[in-house]
């Protein structure tokens, strides 16, 4: 029987379809595991490379994989679309993995620590909270202008809905005010957790050295730092800064072909967490310089004269990645470009 080079895995909740291949690719084993019966087999193969795919629970069994001294690799999902063959089953999906794996110039993705999965767990649920009291917000705004009561959009004119189902002369229905009552209990809450996990994420920023170094640049606050730490792979692993902000999505995209370059809108191909931020961060920078107008913002105030703002904000995130990449590579804080003039 042929040594067994690399083990594709297509992961389940319960049970796990396994293809074996030695070094040139052939296939040595094909394999069935339950859940329980899966670290077993593991533990009695000798070290070699496990492909899987980087999904649900994959960063949990890759840990587990390496702690028996095999060699993990995570692949996109979408990379290994390409290699199904034919009809789309367990079996077929496991070797596309390994088909995939062996591939000289394929991408991986980087395996996540629980440091990581805890602060990227931390983000999400504020991420659900915020969208969960944006809905109450918004639900509570539409029952209460079917009864003349209306308020522009925004968790800051909560309280004028407040104020209005408290107002008796307004002459809400008994019910309706009761049931308005409940919404805001909810929005109060929600807004209390959202603070308290505000905290929480303040307090990781601060820890970690890379999160307080890219708060150092203007439009990146803790949330946008703590985000880069959690999603984003080790920056060192990027060349340049310019392939930081292309696997952010932060370039055009491309078709082109026949040596002719065309350009179209931005790509949107990589984390979009951490490129809808670095966004809302260079609005915010676009803001204070169509406010005062200071001299060493020469470039950005052309580039709103010239084009839309939503376009120079793009550019401007675009910017600022790159600047997140040099700053993290080089450990350096952020150089105020007017105290270098």
């Amino acid at each position: 029987m042929s040594e067994v080079a690399m083990i594709g895995i297509d992961l389940a909740k319960r049970v796990f379809q396994l293809h074996g291949a030695c070094a040139n690719g052939a296939v040595v084993f094909r394999k069935k595991l339950t859940r329980i019966q899966l670290l077993a087999f593991m533990s009695q193969q000798s070290t070699c490379v496990v492909a899987m795919e980087a999904c649900a629970t994959a960063h949990s069994w890759g840990r587990e994989f390496e702690k028996l001294g095999h060699t993990v690799r995570l692949i996109a999902p979408n990379y290994v679309k390409p290699f199904v063959k034919r009809q789309k089953n367990d079996v077929a999906d496991a070797e596309a993995i390994v088909e995939a794996a062996l591939r000289p110039t394929m991408r991986f993705v980087e395996l996540k620590s629980e440091a990581q999965q805890a602060r990227a767990m931390l983000f999400r649920t504020r991420q659900m909270f915020v969208g969960q009291r944006t809905q109450t917000i918004n639900a509570l705004r539409g029952h209460l202008a079917e009864h003349g009561v209306v308020a522009p959009q925004g968790a800051i004119q909560v309280k004028r809905l407040a104020d209005a189902v408290a107002d008796e002369t307004l002459g809400l229905p008994a019910g309706v005010r009761e049931l308005a009552k409940v919404y805001l209990v909810q929005i109060e809450d929600l807004s209390a957790q959202i603070a308290a996990l505000d905290r929480q994420m303040k307090g990781a920023a601060k820890e970690a050295e890379a999160a307080r170094r890219a708060q150092t640049m203007p439009g990146v606050g803790p949330i946008t730092a703590l985000a880069i730490e959690t999603f984003a792979p080790d920056l060192n692993c990027f060349r340049r800064g310019r392939d930081f902000a292309a696997w952010l999505g932060l370039v055009p995209k491309q078709t082109s072909t026949g040596g002719k370059p065309r350009l179209g809108k931005t790509s949107k191909m990589g984390q979009r967490d951490i490129r809808r931020l670095l966004i809302s961060g260079a609005m915010a920078v676009l803001q204070a310089v169509e406010r005062f107008g200071k001299p060493h913002n020469g470039w950005l105030i052309s580039m709103l004269e010239r084009k839309p703002r939503m376009l120079v904000a793009v550019a401007l995130a675009n910017k600022m990645a790159r600047g997140l990449w040099a700053m993290v590579t080089k450990q350096e804080d952020y150089r105020n470009p007017a105290t270098m003039a």
